[in-house]
């Protein structure tokens, strides 16, 4: 006998044919666990319909490796959707599947595992990802992923044929995801695009990448550009979006404008071209740049002469205007005294026109002024001067150099990718030494004076009459110079780690490797000398 309505308490019922569902013939309210059947007569006794142990609905079973595998192809999808790379992922998913012969898993251990696949991957189709760009997308520290790369490096034996890093595409890929160019015109995107490319080639050239992170110079040569075409980029942004240290960029950045100085020593005012100018220099210094290295090697000394001439001579510019036959055009009232020619020229090109002594002579104000209309009517890029009219005063022409962009050409093969091998071979007619080279070997020279001042220490206190008093030392070293307000022969943790290995007969050339740490343990802690 059924029970009654759980609605109306009335026993008629009638089964819909559809639903199978019990419904009462009254006030049609449906029976809720009419069909339960309860589980009676131990482990081996009848089930449920609807309810069965390790099922997920009528007629479906998923094991524990079946949902591994979904939650592990989950995983996959996440982090390559989260890098860009979704067109990637069976790639992806190929490698992670060989290297755990496919077992997969999960955990945090696997997301590491996807994220340097998915390095790898693309690595080998040199279109490098960054590590800190991984690190971020799986949450886990820098270390932990180059660990984790290393070993699918060395299981599937990737080590001989592993590309180089590829700055250049780094570079390519900062300025396309980048939001701070979203907004801008695509031929302007392009431009900068050609001049990074060209400028980190050069980086590249002058080593300043060698022993260091990519993604700060990438970062130090995108702002310099993007400031070289009038936009104004915060290096604190871009350095967020790439996952750059602020700092470290800062200092990649200082490290460029100082190697565009020396470039910029060719010019003929490079004497006066420093840090705080090389900006409203640079459109020169690539000009030379991109010319030189254009530059084939069967050209003749005399082209090559005319390649450090990058900018408007003024001194040709003021010898034409006034030659012999234009006297009478810029002349005031039809007389031109040829005297005037003199101002403007050095005395080695007044000597070979055959004007006399430059002291004796004069140029009229109004000649001057004449002249200097003239130049600024047949050249618009030129920047009127503004201020006090004083003669005696020196002055020059100013250009607007964000306006003035005929300076870049685009031709030079610096422009496009090149190959190692190639780019090395180019003469872009300046050579400089690896700045971490160079500053090494500057730590070098500090820790062994250093040395020579712990040597005298422990002389003057083994052997105090003997010994000589040393005077006081002014290191030639940068690094060893102290701050203004502190004493300079002040022994600080570093001298008292120095003293502590000589004293334990420790060769000066492992002391100026400068690993403390490790000579303290070998020699040191487990030598048995307290």
């Amino acid at each position: 006998m059924s029970s009654p309505c759980s609605y109306c308490n009335k026993t008629s019922f009638i089964r819909d044919d559809v639903s199978g569902e019990l419904i009462c013939s009254s006030c049609g309210g449906i029976q809720q666990f009419d069909q339960f059947d309860a589980q009676i007569g131990a482990i081996d006794g009848p089930q449920g319909t609807f309810i069965r142990v390790g099922t997920a609905g009528s007629g479906s079973l998923y094991s524990y490796k079946d949902r591994k595998l979904f939650a592990a192809q989950t995983t996959i999808e996440e982090v390559t959707y989260t890098l860009g790379l979704s067109s990637k992922s069976v790639d992806v998913r190929s490698m992670a599947s060989t290297i755990t012969e496919g077992e997969f898993g999960q955990g945090e251990w696997f997301r590491v595992l996807i994220g340097a696949c998915a390095y790898v991957v693309m690595r080998r189709e040199d279109r490098p990802l960054s590590m800190a760009e991984v690190a971020s997308a799986v949450g886990c520290d820098l270390y932990e992923i180059g660990r984790m790369i290393l070993r699918v490096v060395d299981f599937l034996n990737l080590r001989s044929d592993f590309p180089e890093f590829d700055i250049v595409h780094s570079l390519e890929r900062t300025i396309k995801n980048s939001r701070i160019f979203a907004s801008l015109d695509r031929g302007v995107i392009d431009r900068i695009r050609k001049q990074g490319v060209f400028l980190i080639q050069c980086a590249v050239k002058w080593f300043l990448s060698t022993g260091r992170r990519p993604l700060p110079l990438v970062v130090a040569v995108v702002v310099f550009v993007a400031e070289l075409n009038g936009i104004a980029v915060e290096m604190e942004e871009l350095a967020r979006e790439v996952h750059a240290k602020v700092s470290t960029c800062t200092t990649r950045y200082k490290e460029l404008l100082e190697t565009l100085v020396k470039v910029a020593q060719v010019l003929p005012w490079g004497k006066d071209v420093t840090v705080k100018n090389i900006v409203k220099n640079a459109p020169f210094v690539i000009q030379y740049l991109e010319r030189k290295a254009m530059l084939k090697p069967g050209v003749i000394q005399e082209k090559r002469k005319d390649l450090h001439r990058a900018a408007v001579d003024l001194e040709d510019v003021v010898a034409e205007c006034l030659r012999h036959d234009d006297e009478l055009e810029y002349g005031v009232d039809g007389v031109t005294s040829p005297k005037d020619l003199q101002y403007f020229l050095s005395e080695s090109k007044a000597n070979r026109l055959g004007v006399g002594d430059a002291d004796r002579l004069q140029v009229s104000p109004e000649c001057l002024s004449v002249l200097y209309k003239k130049f600024l009517d047949e050249n618009r890029c030129a920047e009127p001067l503004r201020g006090s009219g004083n003669a005696r005063k020196r002055r020059s022409f100013g250009f607007d150099l964000q306006q003035c962009t005929e300076w870049w050409d685009g031709k030079s093969e610096l422009s496009k990718k090149l190959l190692l091998k190639h780019l090395l071979e180019k003469d872009i007619g300046v050579e400089t030494m690896p700045p971490s080279f160079v500053n090494g070997q500057l730590k070098c020279k500090m820790r062994q004076e250093r040395i020579n001042a712990a040597k005298l220490r422990i002389k003057r206190i083994m052997h105090p009459l003997g010994a000589e008093i040393p005077g006081p030392s002014h290191s030639s070293c940068p690094e060893r110079r102290k701050r203004k307000g502190m004493v300079v022969d002040d022994v600080d943790w570093e001298d008292l780690v120095i003293e502590t290995l000589v004293l334990h007969q420790v060769k000066d050339e492992e002391i100026e490797t400068g690993h403390y740490n490790t000579l303290l343990d070998l020699h040191v802690f487990n030598s048995g000398i307290v």
